[in-house]
Order: C-alpha cells, then sequence, then structure tokens
C-alpha cells in the first residue's frame, strides 16, 4: 500500500538506518533522524501561514495528514491558524462519528509486575503498593458490578508478570468475563491492554474473542524510553515497539496505540505516534483502530514534578485536533485521568470513547480493594450514570454498542465502511438500541428523562427509511423486554 505524499519534501529514506514506514524494524519506521529533522523542520515553518493552510486544506478532504504535516500545524500557533484547526476537528470528528460516545470501563486484573517502569507505582521496586491478584470468583463479582452499573465494554489491564499473570490466566479470565451474566447484564466486547507478547500469544488472544489489543508505547524517544525503562521485559524498546506487528501477524486486526504524554517532549511523542500510524497502514493496509491520548498523573510514589514534559490544557487540546485531522478514521480515547471541563472540549476536537466511572485498583468495582492499589489517581470520580446524564446534556449520545466487533466488521473492513461514509448507517440505529437498553436497566429516572428524549430526537437523523422503521420496532421490542438488537 503506498504511503501518502506530503506537501512538502518528505523523503522516505531507507539507506543507512533511514526513515522506512514498510519495515519491520522499530528504529526504521520509528526514526529517530526523521522525528529530528522533522522537529527542525517546523520550527523553521512554524510563521508560515501559507503552508498551514494548505495543510489545513488536504486535512478538510478527511484523508489524513503525515507526520511532519500534522507537526508543522502544532507549531503554527497563530489565532487564525488555531480556530481553524480546532472547527475542521470538530467537522471531522460530527461527519464521521457524529455526536455518539462510546463508553467503556477499564478492569484491572493484577498488579503484580516484574518490570521497573520508574513512572508506574507498579514497578516491581515499589513496596508501598500491595500486590493482589483476581480469582476467577473475584472476577466474576466484579464483572457482575459492572454490569450493574451498564457497561458493556470493558478494557482488562494486568501488570507484567509470567508467574502471577501468564497469559493462560488472561485467557481464562476472559471466558470468566463473557461468561457472566446478571440480570440483563453481558459483557459483549473485552479489550486486552497487557505487555508485548509473541506472535502465537496474540493467535491465542484473537481466538479468545476479544475486541481491540491495546499497547501504549509511553514514549517514542529510544534513548529515554529506555532510562524510564532500566528493568524487565519492558526494557526492550524494540520487542515492544514491534508488538502491533506481532499482533496483527496473529490475526488481531483491530490494534490500539498510544503515548504516556509528558514522558518525553510532546513534539517528540506525537511524531513518533503518526509515525506508527503510518506504518501499520503502509505495512498492513490498516491503520489503528484506536489511538489514546493519556497525560501523566500522579499516582502512590510516583510525582509529576519528576516529569518537566508534562502538557498543559491548552496544547493537550491542540494534540487532539490534531491527531483528528491526521488520523480522521481512528477511534480516540480517553480517559478518567482527565477533569470534566477537559473532557467535556476534547470530546468536540476528536474523541470518540470514553470511561465513565471507573476504577484504576485490582478489585476496585466491588468494593473489595483500598485505593491504594490503584494504577493512578482519578480526576473524573463521577458515576457511569452521572457521565451518561452529562454527555446528554452536551448534546452527545452516549453508545453502549459492541456491534462491529461481533458482526466481524473490525480491521479493514470496519475502515472501508468509515471512509465511504457508511459506518453510520449501523452506528447510529446501534448506539441508540443500547443507550435505550441503559434507560431501561440501569439508568436514574433524571438520565432516562433525559434519554428518551435525546432518542426521539436522534430517530429523525437516521437517513434510511427502512433502518429507521425497523431501529423504532426493536427500541419497543427493548422497552418490553427483548435485549441485544444490532445491526
Amino acid at each position: 500500500m503506498k504511503i501518502r505524499k506530503t506537501i512538502m519534501d518528505n523523503k522516505r529514506m531507507t539507506d543507512g538506518g533511514g526513515y522506512n514506514p514498510e519495515s519491520d524494524k522499530a528504529d526504521e519506521f520509528i526514526c529517530d533522524r526523521e522525528i529530528v529533522q522533522t522537529m527542525e523542520y517546523t520550527q523553521a515553518h512554524r510563521d508560515d501561514a501559507e503552508l498551514a493552510e494548505k495543510i489545513i486544506e488536504k486535512a478538510a478532504q478527511c484523508k489524513g495528514l503525515t507526520h511532519r504535516e500534522a507537526a508543522v500545524l502544532m507549531e503554527c500557533t497563530g489565532a487564525d491558524i488555531t480556530e481553524k484547526i480546532f472547527r475542521l476537528a470538530r467537522e471531522i470528528k460530527k461527519k464521521l462519528y457524529g455526536n455518539r460516545i462510546v463508553m467503556f470501563a477499564p478492569l484491572y486484573l493484577s498488579d503484580w509486575c516484574i518490570n521497573g517502569c520508574v513512572y508506574c507505582p507498579y514497578h516491581a521496586k515499589n513496596r508501598h503498593i500491595p500486590r493482589r491478584k483476581l480469582s476467577q470468583e473475584e472476577i466474576r463479582r466484579e464483572v457482575t458490578a459492572l454490569q450493574d452499573m451498564g457497561h458493556k465494554r470493558l478494557a482488562i489491564e494486568s501488570g507484567e508478570d509470567p508467574v502471577h499473570n501468564p497469559i493462560e490466566y488472561i485467557l481464562e479470565s476472559i471466558r470468566t468475563i463473557y461468561g457472566t451474566h446478571h440480570r440483563n447484564g453481558a459483557i459483549r466486547r473485552v479489550n486486552v491492554n497487557i505487555a508485548a507478547t509473541t506472535v502465537e500469544n496474540y493467535r491465542r488472544l484473537k481466538e479468545a474473542g476479544i475486541g481491540t489489543y491495546i499497547l501504549f508505547q509511553e514514549t517514542y524517544n529510544r534513548k529515554n524510553y529506555e532510562a524510564l525503562h532500566p528493568t524487565g521485559p519492558k526494557s526492550d524498546y524494540a520487542w515492544h515497539t514491534e508488538a502491533m506487528d506481532r499482533a496483527m501477524q496473529g490475526g488481531i486486526d483491530d490494534v490500539g496505540i498510544g503515548v504516556l504524554f509528558g514522558l518525553d517532549t510532546w513534539r517528540y511523542d506525537l511524531i513518533g505516534l503518526l509515525m506508527h500510524a503510518e506504518h501499520l497502514e503502509a505495512r498492513f493496509g490498516v491503520g489503528p483502530h484506536t489511538i489514546s491520548v493519556p497525560r501523566i498523573c500522579p499516582a502512590d510514589d510516583i510525582d509529576t514534578k519528576d516529569f518537566p514534559n508534562a502538557v498543559p490544557d491548552d496544547v493537550f487540546c491542540r494534540i487532539v485536533a490534531v491527531i483528528r485531522l491526521a488520523v480522521p478514521y481512528t477511534g480516540m480515547i480517553i480517559s478518567t485521568r482527565e477533569s470534566e471541563k477537559v473532557r467535556a472540549k476534547v470530546l468536540e476536537l476528536g474523541i470518540s470513547q470514553i470511561s465513565g466511572g471507573s476504577r484504576t485498583s485490582v478489585g476496585g468495582y466491588a468494593g473489595e480493594s483500598a485505593a491504594d492499589t490503584a494504577q493512578f489517581d482519578i480526576s473524573d470520580r463521577r458515576s457511569l450514570d452521572e457521565v451518561v446524564g452529562w454527555l446528554l446534556d452536551l448534546g452527545h449520545i452516549p453508545s453502549f454498542c459492541t456491534a462491529c466487533y461481533r458482526e466481524g466488521r473490525t480491521g479493514d473492513r470496519f475502515m472501508s465502511l468509515v471512509k465511504r461514509g457508511k459506518i453510520a448507517d449501523c452506528c447510529q440505529p446501534n448506539a441508540l438500541m443500547t443507550l435505550m437498553e441503559y434507560l431501561q436497566d440501569y439508568a436514574s429516572p433524571q438520565t432516562r428523562a433525559k434519554g428518551m428524549e435525546a432518542i426521539k430526537r436522534e430517530l429523525e437523523n437516521i437517513g434510511s427509511d427502512k433502518v429507521r422503521e425497523l431501529t423504532v420496532r426493536h427500541l419497543k421490542e427493548i422497552e418490553d423486554g427483548k435485549r441485544d438488537f444490532r445491526f
């Protein structure tokens, strides 16, 4: 598959360890020299409003931008250019995703870890944090609690420890999650955020029915990465960076990437993040299904003052907007690390998935775990119902939909539908039907009233008369007690 060409001179260098997005070697598809040259180029053109205008015009075609074009937009900070970037980000978000926001929750299985990551309280030398691993019965209780909140989609998290958390434990836990049903509750999609592993293990995860495999690079600066990961399997930069290639080789066609902004400069890591997306599309014909944008925050023995590259809110919002322009068809995720105020702003600029009612500790949902097992501090502590009601107040449609994964609309099949503007034919009715399930089974009276009004209003936005009529019929059937309709 051919790589998109940039407006400016951005030759792909393949000699002497240079930039090659089609390579399977980490140091070639994430090329330090190319990142440094890109930063030098953008500094030289930071006042080039004409160049920025041309890049914005290209972005408006919804065909994406190169990492260098995106980096230019981050540096051209004139008020007029900034407003145009934000306006276009809103337009692209609305065009491709409408006002739907997918809901999920993290589920922490174990905080046992043998890595030495200096920014994570789970690091092996931390003697403050209690070490805990959920039994299968404890997982059932956690899942039941999550179902009673209304969640249908989980992202399971676990430290890296081959003794306490082997792949067999992860696979057994996935079976337990899918097999747990309480009242009308069911987890319909399990996304997995665990350490880099082998092609064979990725194949086993695919066979277990996972949705998206998620792994954050943390930082793409190899030198800094190795300093931040002094010990443990994660200290192998190439093994970690090439994990998504192995996942796709193992049959997982929905992968999610991200960095932890603040570990290195946002300039370096944003460029690296977009280069990684370019690499996946160049080598496999489909880019990342999701991009996550967490920022460094306090936790147990972690002090953010130790990380001088922490990203301020205004830059963070611009990063979200520019990513939306650069990779328009990729879902974007934000967690409860961020405040209500920041989450409200970035929802407009590009975010399409958020967590709600989250706990970042092992056993945190069933009330059996103290806060001292948390991986990071939560800023948005509202319940799922409060978040759903808030989204409705903002004009968004909270969606608990998992239909694409269950109907086989993953990888290039999903991206093809999005690029042809057809995914809304499925997503809009599915969002309304899963919202109706939530309103009937879990919502407070206030949230239910808001949601019913939103469903009535949004039905008019379904373009096909046939789809609208069938959606109305299914909504009535959900009110009558039936569940799990999907397009």
